[in-house]
């Protein structure tokens, strides 16, 4: 849990134009493994516009809603949607998964476990899109699962139930892997 007095610090850091640097100071290396996770050939280029937009909407920014680190973490969803929807329109014709909204095949260079590299991507592939999302924002930007709300724009209770139900199914689909039980 954050200390009171070290968010209120940061709330007025996201509005302050001159000490805006802190944030990125602070969250520029989380951020730009998000981005190098899920396009890491644009990860660069996405970093950069995630903190242009973060700083044209600093102003905006409501700490009601949740954490500055979860702020920031939807600011970067939003810029990594936009890259995804430029890239589909770049490719007229293609299928959506060749140039579309998620290029899971650059996620599965990134996973570690790699002799079950291709069941955790189809386990991953087969989760609803929000489901991924949550699980993915809460295991590799560690991420609380109320902020991981925040980011996709659903109620913390919801995000917590959809969590589990990732997990449950990754593991069940893990243990069948395991066992040989191909159902």
């Amino acid at each position: 849990m954050e200390d009171p007095d070290d968010q209120e610090g940061r709330h007025r850091t996201v509005r302050d134009p001159v000490a805006f640097a802190a944030l990125v100071e602070r969250h520029a290396t989380d951020l730009h493994g998000y981005f190098a996770r899920r396009a890491p050939q644009a990860a660069d280029d996405l970093h950069a516009e995630l903190w242009l937009r973060a700083y044209a909407a600093r102003r905006g920014y409501d700490p009601e809603r949740g954490s500055v680190r979860a702020w920031l973490f939807g600011v970067a969803r939003n810029v990594l949607s936009a890259h995804w929807r430029q890239r589909a329109a770049d490719r007229p014709g293609l299928p959506r998964s060749a140039g579309g909204d998620d290029p899971w095949a650059a996620v599965d260079d990134r996973l570690v476990a790699a002799s079950m590299a291709p069941q955790l991507r189809a386990l991953l592939a087969q989760l609803p899109s929000t489901e991924r999302e949550l699980l993915l924002l809460v295991a590799w930007e560690q991420l609380s699962p109320t902020e991981a709300a925040a980011v996709v724009g659903i109620p913390a209770a919801t995000a917590r139930t959809r969590l589990h139900r990732a997990r449950n199914r990754m593991r069940d689909g893990a243990a069948r892997h395991m066992t040989g039980d191909p159902t």
